[in-house]
């Protein structure tokens, strides 16, 4: 493994040895595994808040031999203190898997098995299913005159709705709209794909409706600011990048006039995208592909897709039937 130099960590609950570890991990984690910066920052609090438990909990300093040294016991009160302070079951398995993480990287680095991580089960999550929005009430949320009586200036409300078009016909996180360049961005009978870079910097090929390239051009023709090529094509009231918290404000002015229920978010675009395409008969795993989801079973479950809707799936498309 490459011994690159990793930024100085200090801290108060495990000796310098640690802290070395630890950043060399995190370095390595957002290096090599591409981890995102938000995966990042998470890991790194999980683990400070477990070094400072273990301090508390053995009343000294952890050193690196008293961390491969961890027992069953100490993971388990640890995340038991955690769960007292009524962090959810999801936030403990991330919790988790970064610990497993360090411990496998310092293995790896030979300074000790931290053998204990690995002999506790991951907490229960509880499945919440998305709630895909209504096919038509998707359709409104991408027509800018719903928004009429809004005092904004046209040019923000053909913006929101292009967004909002994006998210819905391609099926685009926000993140990944927003991220999108102007030259990245057909114009009108020009094409009909996207290029879009997902989670983990990977990027995927998505087909984009010729009317949704339409909101998007009406969008860039009222736009008074300057969009070069490698610029942003979403841009904010003053010129600089269009804030993900701008597109959520929209969205909720427009559960309101369309009397929408809270779960009527940007993301809730992406969930009926899916849902809808399978539900027109659209593949599973080419929906898969088209979400940019490593898993198959995350598809499933955003789709909302049951067992008996498997079974109808296996009854009429298996060649023995």
């Amino acid at each position: 493994m490459s011994k690159a130099a990793a930024p100085r960590l200090e801290l108060a609950s495990a000796d310098p040895s640690i802290a070395q570890e630890m950043a060399r991990w995190l370095s390595h984690l957002g290096a090599e595994r591409r981890l995102s910066p938000k995966t990042l920052e998470a890991y790194g609090r999980d683990l400070r808040q477990c070094l400072d438990f273990l301090s508390n909990h053995w009343g000294e300093r952890v050193t690196l031999a008293r961390f491969a040294a961890l027992e069953a016991t100490d993971v388990r009160a640890f995340m038991a203190m955690r769960r007292a302070d009524d962090i959810a079951g999801r936030s403990l398995m991330r919790a988790l898997a970064g610990l497993r993480s360090f411990g496998r990287f310092l293995e790896r680095e030979g300074k000790g098995k931290v053998g204990a991580l690995s002999a506790i089960r991951a907490p229960k999550v509880a499945k919440s299913l998305p709630k895909p929005l209504p096919m038509a009430s998707a359709k409104r949320l991408a027509d800018a005159d719903e928004r009429a009586g809004e005092e904004r200036e046209t040019w923000i409300l053909a913006r929101d709705a292009a967004v909002m078009a994006l998210l819905y016909g391609s099926g685009l996180r926000i993140s990944e709209a927003l991220g999108l360049k102007r030259r990245e961005v057909p114009r009108p009978g020009e094409g009909d794909v996207l290029i879009v870079t997902g989670k983990g910097n990977k990027t995927r090929m998505v087909p984009v409706l010729q009317n949704v390239l339409e909101l998007v051009q009406e969008y860039v023709s009222m736009c008074p600011y300057p969009q070069p090529a490698e610029g942003p094509i979403f841009v904010g009231a003053r010129g600089g990048p269009l804030s993900p918290r701008i597109i959520q404000l929209a969205m909720e002015r427009l559960r309101g006039a369309l009397g929408l229920p809270d779960s009527a978010t940007p993301h809730a675009l992406r969930h009926s995208f899916a849902t809808h395409l399978l539900s027109r008969g659209g593949d599973l795993r080419a929906i898969q592909e088209l979400l940019g989801h490593s898993s198959l079973s995350t598809t499933q479950v955003y789709t909302g897709i049951d067992s008996e809707r498997l079974l109808e799936v296996y009854a009429s498309a298996h060649p023995r039937r």
